[in-house]
């Protein structure tokens, strides 16, 4: 991997990847955009089924999509999310974990817990991706299951890291399937396909402060096990 004069390594590239929450307005060109979905479509996929569908969003279509999401929230529109982003009865070190994570970037943008409406206003910013300059919404068959959701998984950390290596930063944001009825209506998605997630992408403000967030990982003692 290379990134501008610096050589970056693919050891480098997984471990400096994170979740950007904070991006410049530049936008990004679409020939890049483009060069890195079609680059990521090299993933591992189960019998070669490459079950991913991606759709660039940007210039123009973006403004038109954060501006019908502005109006959904504002006005409180509920729908039925598209599916349950989490387990119903999410407990012990997961649960742990993903509230750990939230604190961590509450704690950088200095909201209290107890300050609910500014914590709203906060997750609302997933519909507006942070600001970055474009999107990738990614859609898949709903016939398909657990391991083509696996190779979906796949295609989106190739994404992430090609996207790194152009110096640019994501933020894959399954927040978006809390919405999936109006984004599958705004992208034209047949029917028999359903949205999985959007993928927030541009360049860093490195200003921001949600972008000090750099989440944790368990030591391997909790979940590697070597048979020999």
């Amino acid at each position: 991997m290379t990134q501008g004069p610096a050589a970056m390594t693919l050891r480098d590239g997984i471990a400096d990847r994170r979740s950007v929450r904070g991006f410049l307005p530049t936008p990004v060109a679409t020939d890049t955009l483009r060069r890195i979905a079609i680059e990521a479509a090299r993933a591992a996929t189960g019998g070669n089924l490459q079950p991913w569908h991606v759709d660039i969003v940007t210039g123009s279509a973006l403004e038109r999509l954060k501006a019908i999401m502005a109006d959904v929230i504002a006005n409180g529109i509920v729908e039925v999310p598209g599916y349950a982003i989490y387990p119903p009865a999410l407990d012990g070190v997961y649960d742990q974990r993903r509230r750990a994570v939230g604190e961590a970037l509450y704690g950088h943008l200095g909201i209290p817990r107890e300050d609910k409406a500014a914590r709203r206003a906060w997750f609302a910013r997933n519909f507006a991706l942070f600001g970055a300059p474009a999107a990738y919404f990614i859609t898949v068959d709903r016939r398909m299951g657990p391991p083509q959701w696996a190779d979906l998984g796949m295609y989106l950390q190739c994404l992430m890291l090609l996207a790194l290596d152009e110096g640019l930063g994501t933020c894959a944001q399954e927040a978006w399937a809390l919405y999936s009825v109006t984004v599958e209506g705004l992208l034209g998605t047949p029917p028999e396909r359903m949205l999985f997630c959007g993928v927030a992408i541009g360049w860093e403000d490195k200003d921001d402060a949600a972008n000090r967030t750099r989440s944790d990982r368990a030591p391997a003692t909790e979940w590697l096990t070597i048979h020999d």
